[in-house]
C-alpha cells in the first residue's frame, strides 16, 4: 500500500475477502476516512471498478483524495453522511450497487488529533463532532443536560453502571470545557477519590467519552436508518460488511441481520404466518466462520491494538422472489435498541434539533 496511508486500516485483509470487488463493479464506502479499505476494493476492482466514498469529515476527505488521486474518476469522493446513499446513487445514476462497507465508530486520525477532543490522551476543547459544521457538541451536553438526562446519556450509550456517580460529579463541577477536566472527574469517581489507574488499564473515563461522542454524533439513531438503506441499494448477490467497536453497535447489526434474514417473524407458536415478512439477506459465512462476528487475528492486534475490539458483520442480498416487485424495506425496530435514549430537555431537542426516530428522539 502506499506510504500516503499511515497504517493498514483495520480487518483490511477480511474486507476484501468479503466484498468480494469484482472487475468493473460498484462499491460504496460510506465511512470513507483516510481512503484503506477504499484503496483496497479500487485496486481488486480493476480495472473498471468504481466506488462512492462518504465521511463528514472534511479532514479525512482531504487525506482520502490525495491517498485515492491514483484512481482518477474510479474514486468518487463526496463530503456527506452515509445517510445520503439513496441520493447519491440517484446523482451517479447508479441503480444498484454490489458492495457497501461501514467502518464505525472514532477513527485513529480523529483521536490522535487533540483539538478534535475525542481523547482524554490530552487536554482539548470538549468537541467530539465527527462533522465540524454540525452545532452540538459534547461540551453542550455535559454542560446542559440536566443531571438525570446526562447520567441517562452515560449509561444507555456507555454502559457505565455508576453513571448516576458521574454526572452528578460533572453537574458539581460545571462549567467543563475540556478533555482533561472530564477525564480527571470520571477518574476521581470511579478510582475512590485517587484519581489514578491501573497502569495499562483500561482508563476509567473511556466508557463516558464513548457514550458522549455517541449522543453527539447521533451514531446508533444514524446506524439503525442506514441499515435498510444499504440492503435496498444492493443488488443481488451484493454485499454488506460491517466492522464496529463495541456492543451497543454490534447487537444492532447483529438484530438487524438476523431479523432480515428470516421469512417470518411471527412468534414461534403461531400456527400460521400473518406478518408477510421475506427475507431480504443471508448471513454469509467468512473465513470458515458462521454466524458469528470475524475479530482481528493477534497479529494485527499487536500492531495496532485498537483493532482488538473490532467485530466483522457481513450479509448477501438475496434475489426478489419471482414475480414479486422489491418493496422498499422498512425500518423494523429491535424492541430494546433505542427504547428512551438521550436526552430529553425539550429546550436542548429545540436547540441541537435532536433527530426523532420512531417516538424516539435524541
Amino acid at each position: 500500500m502506499s506510504d500516503l496511508l499511515p497504517h493498514r486500516p483495520v480487518l483490511y485483509q477480511e474486507i476484501i475477502h468479503a466484498l468480494q470487488p469484482q472487475r468493473g463493479g460498484e462499491y460504496v464506502d460510506g465511512t470513507l476516512g483516510a481512503g484503506g479499505h477504499a484503496w483496497g476494493i479500487l485496486q481488486a476492482s480493476s480495472p473498471g471498478g468504481r466506488l462512492l466514498g462518504l465521511d463528514v469529515d472534511p479532514q479525512a476527505i482531504a487525506l482520502a483524495r490525495e491517498r485515492l488521486a491514483s484512481f482518477g474518476d474510479r474514486a468518487i469522493i463526496v463530503q456527506a453522511s452515509y445517510l445520503s446513499l439513496p441520493e447519491q446513487l440517484e446523482a451517479l445514476g447508479w441503480q444498484s450497487v454490489q458492495g457497501i462497507l461501514l467502518d464505525l465508530g472514532v477513527s485513529s486520525m480523529q483521536l490522535d488529533t487533540p483539538e478534535r477532543g475525542f481523547s482524554f490522551q490530552s487536554d482539548a476543547p470538549l468537541d467530539m463532532r465527527f462533522d465540524p459544521q454540525q452545532p452540538l457538541r459534547a461540551a453542550d451536553l455535559v454542560n446542559q443536560l440536566p443531571e438525570r438526562e446526562l447520567a441517562d446519556v452515560i449509561f444507555r450509550f456507555g454502559e457505565e453502571r455508576r453513571a448516576f456517580q458521574i454526572a452528578r460529579a460533572i453537574v458539581a463541577s460545571r462549567p467543563v470545557l475540556t478533555t482533561g477536566q472530564l477525564a480527571e472527574i470520571v477518574a476521581r469517581v470511579l478510582a475512590g477519590g485517587k484519581g489514578s489507574y491501573k497502569p495499562g488499564g483500561i482508563h476509567p473515563a473511556t466508557r463516558t467519552f464513548q457514550a458522549l461522542r455517541i449522543a453527539t454524533n447521533q451514531e446508533l439513531v444514524s446506524l439503525e436508518q442506514f441499515l435498510p438503506l444499504a440492503v435496498k441499494a444492493l443488488a443481488p448477490g451484493g454485499r454488506l460488511a460491517v466492522i464496529s467497536f463495541h456492543s451497543l453497535e454490534d447487537r444492532l447489526v447483529k438484530q438487524f441481520f438476523r431479523r432480515e434474514s428470516q421469512d417470518c417473524l411471527c412468534p414461534p407458536r403461531q400456527p400460521v404466518c400473518t406478518c408477510g415478512h421475506r427475507a431480504a439477506v443471508k448471513e454469509v459465512s467468512i473465513l470458515g466462520i458462521s454466524r458469528q462476528p470475524i475479530r482481528p487475528q493477534l497479529e494485527e492486534v499487536a500492531v495496532n491494538p485498537r483493532a482488538r475490539s473490532a467485530r466483522l458483520r457481513v450479509v448477501e442480498k438475496l434475489p426478489a422472489p419471482a414475480g414479486k416487485i422489491e418493496e422498499k424495506l422498512e425500518v423494523r425496530q429491535a424492541g430494546t435498541t433505542l427504547a428512551n435514549h438521550g436526552a430529553g430537555s425539550p429546550a436542548l431537542q429545540e436547540k441541537f434539533h435532536f433527530i426523532t426516530i420512531s417516538g424516539t428522539k435524541l
